[in-house]
């Protein structure tokens, strides 16, 4: 298989081929990408190779779960796939099939964050696609991108802080009952809907709230004052403390420094291609 994507090791290229020839002989496959680590060149070789599948909106809703059956049952006696996981006690193939349909939920007292711009950005914007990309992905692009529509950005982002400020209100009421842990459990969920709330701000799309943090806020933001504050606000040395508190009234400020909506027309740009170079239309394997 000759492709710009920089596989950490050979059997990851061979299992991506597997997936490639396996899922090309299947109805309505629109396109077959590599996500997460291994589309961005970021892996390693102990590192999953995750796979995602779009399906065409012709297919029966049934379409996915019988994929996915079928793509099983193949993978659970090949040698390939055995030998790829025998290289590492956490090594594994994760496959998701997905049908396009991206729909923002509307949180309740106690939502978020959502994985909503995160499935965009991972199965959209960094993803790479193992053959030439379909004429349904590429729809989904210009759909999506760079950002969606502006009323929906300002309802999220809204909704996302009002969900931030609930938690780290929360925060004061836990620590006076003594219940430090649920105090923390609440900092790091209003933490993640904090960096929810950035990336909106900006118009970027994220990876995730939880890792590549660093990479995220200074090489796409290119927000290293705001990352140095970071770390230190999960960082926390005594729990049966006060300093959860302190450590909440902290995270509000970023929150209001850093994620009150942008002035219409002050467009925030995407992060650069990631290090596989442009995935998006390009023809991967021969």
């Amino acid at each position: 298989m000759s492709s710009p994507l920089r596989f950490p090791a050979e059997l990851h290229e061979e299992v991506a081929r597997l997936a490639k020839d396996f899922f090309s002989a299947q109805a309505h496959v629109d396109t077959i990408l590599v996500v997460n680590s291994c589309a961005r060149g970021r892996a390693v070789a102990g590192s999953d190779l995750d796979l995602a599948v779009l399906i065409t909106p012709a297919a029966a809703s049934q379409a996915i779960q019988s994929l996915e059956t079928r793509w099983q049952e193949f993978i659970i006696t090949h040698p390939v796939i055995r030998q790829f996981r025998n290289t590492g006690r956490l090594t594994q193939v994760h496959l998701d099939v997905f049908d396009g349909r991206l729909i923002p939920t509307v949180w309740d007292d106690g939502g978020g964050p959502d994985d909503f711009e995160v499935e965009i950005g991972n199965r959209l914007v960094y993803a790479a696609p193992l053959h030439e990309a379909g004429a349904y992905f590429r729809q989904l692009q210009s759909q999506w991108l760079p950002y969606y529509a502006e009323d929906l950005r300002l309802r999220r982002l809204t909704m996302v802080r009002e969900a931030c400020v609930r938690d780290l209100d929360a925060i004061p009421l836990y620590l006076s009952r003594g219940l430090y842990f649920q105090a923390f459990d609440r900092l790091y969920k209003a933490f993640r809907e904090f960096l929810q709330a950035l990336f909106a701000a900006r118009r970027t799309y994220p990876l995730c709230y939880n890792k590549w943090i660093q990479e995220q806020v200074i090489d796409w933001l290119a927000l290293p004052e705001l990352y140095q504050q970071l770390p230190a606000i999960l960082s926390v040395r005594n729990i049966e403390s006060a300093e959860v508190g302190e450590k909440a009234e902290a995270l509000r400020a970023l929150l209001e420094r850093w994620t009150c909506p942008a002035p219409p027309g002050q467009e925030t740009a995407q992060p650069g291609p990631p290090p596989n170079g442009d995935p998006v239309g390009r023809k991967t394997t021969e």
